[in-house]
């Protein structure tokens, strides 16, 4: 339980220096946008909106990045660039954060620790589990890229 709470915590610091770094980087990116030549078109009445519903709305959309692969990053870029307020952007990533470094720090690790064993005792067995992960996921890559081709009469797959 000890290792746990070690792990939790050190998996704790480094989401919230990641993250809060992301933050940091897209807030500089949108007040490099706001003085470029980009600036008129950031200033239009719909982006000013959009701007505005993150600020307010997007707290709860930050935390639950945490919990999914490939998307906290944006999730955090944009709060940064959209000018989320840290009295809202904060919390969202200190709550986010921890449901992240508990989930690896127990459900993780643990997966990995299984894994090895199995490339320990049984490498054949492991081996196998290894292969049958990545052809899902190239599985998975495929069929998400063929729904979202442009079809031969120039419609999106998923828009039929």
């Amino acid at each position: 339980m000890h290792r746990i709470a070690l792990t939790a915590g050190a998996l704790y610091v480094i989401v919230l220096l990641r993250a809060g770094g992301t933050f940091a980087v897209g807030w500089l990116a949108g007040a490099g946008a706001r003085r470029s030549r980009f600036a008129e078109r950031i200033s239009s009445a719909k982006f000013r909106r959009t701007e505005r519903a993150i600020q307010r709305w997007g707290a709860p959309v930050v935390a639950v990045s945490f919990l999914t692969v490939g998307f906290q990053t944006a999730a955090n870029f944009l709060a940064g660039s959209m000018r989320m307020p840290l009295s809202r952007y904060l919390p969202a990533l200190f709550l986010g954060g921890a449901a992240w470094a508990l989930l690896y720090a127990t459900a993780g690790l643990g997966a990995l620790a299984v894994l090895g064993r199995a490339f320990a005792e049984r490498p054949a067995l492991g081996v196998s589990a290894v292969a049958a992960l990545v052809i899902t996921v190239c599985g998975l890559v495929v069929y998400r890229r063929r729904r979202a081709a442009p079809s031969s009469d120039g419609v999106v797959a998923e828009e039929r």
